[in-house]
């Protein structure tokens, strides 16, 4: 499913060309046709993303929810006015790279004629977006919003600092991880652990960080914890300015380092399994964890 950076571009996206607009509302498949009826015709205040959630404020107090999951994507399109990703979520290519489309038609007329299971449309004068296949999309309050939030763990690409009575984000997570004995790569994907973080970004991160994925959360040092936490606020950070996943350094790519690489020069294991590690050239290896799929080179990774 997209990771944390795709939607947080998502919540940028929705700011540049919808923030401030009265917006009309509607559900062309019909599932959310009550939930549109409450958002309809109202004005986008706010657009917010953490970890996988993505959450547009509207001017009455009312929030749109939208997880997309595995199979959610938002479709985006307008006048020459709009500046964008055409297509941010799924299907998608390895890495999650997102679809422009820079061809502005000649004469804008509106939107076109939804096409395939529409659950939302969001539409002003200028531009219009789709959702389809989301795991979730709900009107919710406030407090809703609250409890949605409460059940989640720190953003590496929020990464709140330590207040007065209120540990950081980074504190938080470090605390997280050395008070279990789960794996690793489990914590990882445990979004009341770390927002955000997905299969790809998990494999990734336990390369760079020279972990064996089977390390138990209690075993790790704070140093190393928080050099985690770190190197996954350095790449997310990339992957949210990018719009894809690209964790080598450009000594790795053959475009040299003005221009982003190639996709199979981007990842270190992720679905790399078989081939030669790029540092000390073992076969990567792959397993599951978690009922999900796991690489990682057996050599570099074997010990923290």
């Amino acid at each position: 499913m997209p990771e944390g950076h795709s939607v947080h571009r998502l919540a940028r996206q929705f700011r540049d060309i919808f923030l401030g607009k009265r917006l009309t509302v509607s559900s062309p498949q019909g599932r959310f046709s009550a939930g549109a009826r409450l958002l309809d015709g109202h004005t986008l205040s706010a657009s917010q993303a953490h970890g996988k959630h993505l959450f547009l404020e509207f001017s009455h107090g009312l929030f749109l929810h939208v997880h997309l999951g595995l199979y959610g994507a938002w479709n985006f399109g307008g006048d020459d006015s709009f500046r964008g990703a055409s297509s941010i979520g799924a299907p998608r290519t390895v890495g999650e790279q997102e679809v422009f489309d820079d061809a502005a038609p000649a004469v804008y007329a509106g939107p076109p004629e939804p096409v395939g299971a529409v659950r939302v449309r969001l539409v002003d004068s200028h531009g219009w977006a789709d959702l389809r296949g989301a795991t979730t999309c709900a009107v919710i309050t406030e407090e809703e919003l609250a409890a949605v939030l409460k059940r989640l763990g720190p953003d590496p690409l929020r990464n709140l600092p330590a207040a007065p009575n209120r540990p950081g984000d980074r504190e938080v997570f470090v605390r997280g991880v050395l008070t279990r004995r789960t794996p690793i790569a489990a914590l990882l994907m445990d979004q009341k652990v770390i927002a955000g973080v997905g299969n790809v970004y998990r494999a990734e991160l336990l390369f760079r960080q020279r972990l064996n994925p089977w390390l138990t959360g209690t075993s790790l040092t704070p140093s190393a914890a928080e050099e985690l936490w770190d190197d996954a606020m350095s790449v997310m950070s990339d992957g949210a300015r990018d719009g894809r996943i690209i964790t080598t350094p450009a000594a790795y790519w053959s475009a040299g380092p003005n221009l982003l690489p190639d996709q199979d020069e981007a990842h270190f294991t992720y679905r790399r399994q078989g081939l030669d590690c790029r540092v000390c050239g073992t076969p990567i290896a792959m397993t599951e964890l978690s009922a999900r799929k796991l690489y990682w080179c057996p050599v570099c990774q074997q010990t923290v």
